[in-house]
């Protein structure tokens, strides 16, 4: 792991503000959008976010808040 970054999980996702990540939820969708801010729950809000399902774009939310609990995965877009 980057030592830069920090090596705790709420490290990694104050590095990821104000990028584009990618969110897998339980439901089988997915969502890319800018993170903006999260809390200890792991409750996002993403701006400018689409939502997908097998790589193809479902629609377009813009700025949403994602419950944590939801959530599988999350990972910064390369």
């Amino acid at each position: 792991m980057n030592e830069s970054v920090g090596s705790r999980p709420v490290d990694l996702l104050n590095a990821a503000k104000g990028k584009t990540v990618l969110v897998e939820l339980k439901n089988g969708h997915s969502l890319t959008g800018k993170l903006v801010a999260f809390d200890m729950h792991v409750n996002l809000t993403l701006e400018d976010t689409e939502e997908k399902k097998d790589d193809q774009t479902l629609r377009k939310l813009g700025s949403i808040f994602v419950r944590g609990d939801m959530i599988i995965l999350i990972s910064p877009t390369v």
